[in-house]
């Protein structure tokens, strides 16, 4: 057991859930009630009690319909890498990363004492799935698992397989006592929790870190974060090892892509740190990747990398995690610049346009760098003001307008 502090167990304002009924249909559905009563008999397979089962769908009696919408209409579109970066690495998730290091330093010393794993990975990680717990007050974002996999187990051919493993897993979850049903939300594919867990994942790394008898990741930020470092050490985490080096890459480097080799081989073709840093041990073997291409900023990563892949596999993810946690630890992020499109605007510019945008009284949101409908209609606002023609996106045009306002 790691032990914590029991008032860091339940941070102040991260009492998250209050009584939250499942998105039920306004109709039952007797071909998915016939379903759920048919899928019993698997879960039973599983050593699921009629008892858990019953509890569990208790007012069920239909699909969640806004699943299905979630699950048929995800937008299929290729986010570069420098928009992905801006959204979840800039002076809004750095400055909350730090200040919940500051927080929570006792908690995220006695983890990173037992798993190996740097306290600053741990929060740009709850960082990347939660906005550290944010999204878990936003109730109409949450679904009541059980109902969401059995939903995408009966109506999603595409999840149907994932969904009905997810679902018996959850059963799993609640028959052992961790969470009631009240408490068991999640994402419509049936991510749990501040570090976004799904069921089998929790199951396989999910670590009682407050030592209450209970693994809680929806309330306890000290088993959301040890589950996360659990799932890091078992993959392979190396201990006071980094996930990666930025580099400057020579001319013609970009032929060496997604190439393995040891860190002295790297720099015997010319690849070397950004501001004339040596590599600390040139035995230790990294693979080289320009996300940006051959224009922008190019980094050998190690082992930790693909470490964190294992949480999520994306690249740009694995990328995000490993920035924000040097940020976050005051080693700096990226030193050379994205190959953004001409006349678009860098993480900070967003920032300084949406402050601008609001000490003006065109927006009332939050400062995030992330423009969505409120700061894009902030934007025409402006532009109508002043006579800018154009659409009323983030840009360097609308930027130097609004500072010479």
């Amino acid at each position: 057991m790691i032990r914590t502090p029991r008032n860091l167990v339940r941070a102040a304002g991260l009492c998250l859930f209050a009584t939250l009924s499942a998105p039920l249909s306004a109709h039952a559905d007797a071909g998915f009630q016939k379903w759920v009563s048919g899928f019993y008999g698997t879960a039973a397979k599983s050593g699921i009690t009629r008892s858990t089962y019953e509890k569990a769908f208790s007012g069920v009696t239909a699909p969640d319909s806004i699943v299905l919408e979630k699950a048929r209409y995800q937008p299929e579109f290729t986010t570069k890498v420098w928009d992905y970066l801006d959204s979840r690495v800039n002076p809004y998730t750095i400055a909350k990363g730090r200040e919940m290091a500051s927080r929570h330093a006792r908690t995220l010393s006695a983890i990173e004492s037992h798993f190996g794993v740097d306290a600053s990975v741990l929060l740009a990680i709850w960082s990347m799935e939660s906005n550290y717990g944010e999204i878990l007050t936003k109730t109409d974002r949450l679904h009541y698992v059980p109902q969401a996999l059995a939903t995408l187990a009966y109506a999603d051919k595409k999840r149907a397989k994932f969904a009905r493993q997810q679902l018996v897993a959850a059963l799993k979850i609640l028959q052992s006592g961790d969470i009631s049903t009240r408490e068991m939300t999640g994402s419509w594919a049936g991510a749990m929790g501040h570090t976004q867990f799904i069921p089998t994942s929790y199951l396989a790394y999910a670590i009682d870190a407050d030592g209450n008898g209970h693994r809680d990741i929806w309330n306890s930020i000290p088993d959301a974060l040890a589950t996360a470092a659990n799932l890091l050490k078992k993959n392979g985490w190396k201990t006071g090892e980094t996930w990666g080096y930025e580099v400057a890459a020579p001319r013609g480097g970009a032929k060496y892509d997604g190439q393995t080799k040891t860190l002295s081989q790297w720099s015997a073709l010319g690849f070397g740190r950004t501001g004339g840093r040596a590599f600390p041990d040139g035995g230790r073997r990294a693979e080289l990747k320009m996300p940006g291409g051959a224009g922008g900023p190019a980094f050998l990563m190690t082992k930790n990398f693909f470490v964190i892949k294992r949480y999520n596999a994306s690249d740009s993810y694995a990328l995000g995690v490993g920035v924000l946690a040097d940020e976050i630890a005051g080693y700096g992020g990226v030193d050379q610049r994205w190959p953004r499109p001409e006349g678009t605007l860098d993480v900070k510019e967003k920032f300084e346009l949406q402050t601008r945008l609001k000490q003006l009284g065109y927006y009332d949101g939050d400062i995030d760098g992330n423009f969505g409908s409120g700061s894009k209609a902030a934007i025409a606002a402006f532009q109508s003001r002043i006579g800018l023609t154009g659409e009323p996106i983030p840009s360097q045009k609308v930027l130097d307008a609004i500072r010479r306002y």
